[in-house]
């Protein structure tokens, strides 16, 4: 970790106007000249979570050949994003940036992007258009496939017959991961229900406990969670002797006795993807997507108490899911206010843009986004 901080820094203040002194290489040479690769975490990056995913794709990154790499962590989502941006363009001559986190992308990475058109910027999400600038790209994981999984296997678990999520926000990637979650669950038994709680924002240490504390109290037996650390729910559902499934990384370690299998990112298929266009001088790839099939997510293990019944079932769902025969969200499909969302013969592929745009919670689902 470089400790300097970019943010305070008064070169970072002016280096907006830097931006024509930077990047003047030919694709060739651009090719053959090392790089330099910035990535920069909202929280710490052993947080057990979505930073830790991203850490560890940049510390792979970090052994290749030519890659310099320089990173950041604990940066809000706020102007200082701005600055930690600009810093390591100017001071570290970073001609890649991975700006990790989901409210960096607008205003902050469309407010400096323009300013250095010869530097990449590329954000984890699921937010670039084709109105956004051309060194500006996206990239994402359907990892609601792994979410569904987690589902299955809980189906198979509970004992109550009613999972839990604790959710940061409700916007479209995480109201689908619960959607995946419910619905792989109901796939074993229709009955289940799955309640939810929002904390409000990707990291609330107080308020996860809280949520988690809660939904033990309703009866609720496997969580799972969609925040940035997810060290306090597992630990805390751990010792009101829950079960869990994981998110982002591999929580097994935390609680060996409580850890059913989680939703995994490898974050190191996209960074290479990426990369290589970068060294190349290609096109900077503006809009990457994959799932289990494209190596852009993984499940953890299966911990000890998992049945061989919840393990052949989620194995072959899986399997299908590789193949790419295995739809997720297809109709008959209604929100939890009976509403219909798919009709029935309707599917929506993972690649179908309208998945990024999800503004419901399944049938099912108790809990509410507004």
């Amino acid at each position: 970790m470089n400790q300097f901080n970019r943010r305070d820094s008064l070169k970072s203040l002016a280096a907006f106007g830097a931006a024509g002194t930077l990047g003047m290489l030919s694709p060739l040479a651009r090719a053959q000249k090392p790089i330099t690769v910035g990535v920069i975490y909202v929280g710490p990056r052993d947080d057990y979570g979505y930073n830790q995913a991203h850490a560890q794709a940049a510390a792979e990154l970090k052994k290749l050949p030519g890659v310099k790499l320089v990173e950041e962590e604990n940066v809000p989502e706020t102007v200082a994003v701005q600055k930690t941006m600009a810093g390591m363009i100017a001071q570290d001559g970073a001609s890649l940036l991975f700006p990790t986190s989901f409210g960096y992308f607008d205003p902050h990475i469309l407010a400096v992007a323009p300013k250095y058109p010869d530097v990449r910027f590329s954000h984890c999400g699921g937010l670039w258009t084709e109105k956004n600038p051309k060194n500006v790209g996206s990239f994402f994981g359907y990892i609601d496939e792994c979410q569904y999984l987690n589902g299955v296997v809980a189906g198979h678990m509970t004992k109550s017959n009613k999972i839990a999520f604790v959710a940061a926000k409700p916007i479209p990637q995480v109201l689908r991961n619960i959607n995946a979650f419910t619905m792989g669950a109901r796939s074993v038994k229709p009955g289940i229900t799955c309640h939810v709680i929002f904390t409000g924002d990707w990291s609330m240490a107080v308020k996860e406990a809280e949520a988690t504390n809660s939904l033990a109290d309703q009866g609720c037996d496997v969580f799972t969670m969609h925040v940035d650390g997810p060290k306090v729910v597992v630990e805390t559902a751990a010792k009101r002797g829950k079960m869990v499934c994981g998110y982002h990384a591999s929580q097994a370690k935390l609680a060996p006795n409580a850890y059913l299998t989680g939703a995994e990112w490898n974050w190191l298929t996209a960074y290479k993807t990426i990369l290589a266009a970068a060294q190349a001088g290609k096109p900077h790839p503006n809009f990457l997507r994959g799932g289990l099939k494209e190596g852009y997510v993984k499940t953890s293990a299966y911990g000890p108490m998992v049945t061989d019944a919840a393990k052949k079932q989620a194995d072959d769902i899986k399997a299908k899911m590789i193949a790419g025969s295995f739809d997720i969200f297809k109709g008959p499909l209604k929100d939890n206010k009976g509403k219909e969302i798919i009709a029935a013969g309707k599917v929506q592929k993972q690649t179908d843009l309208e998945l990024e745009k999800m503004n419901y919670l399944v049938e099912g689902v108790v809990g509410s986004i507004g």
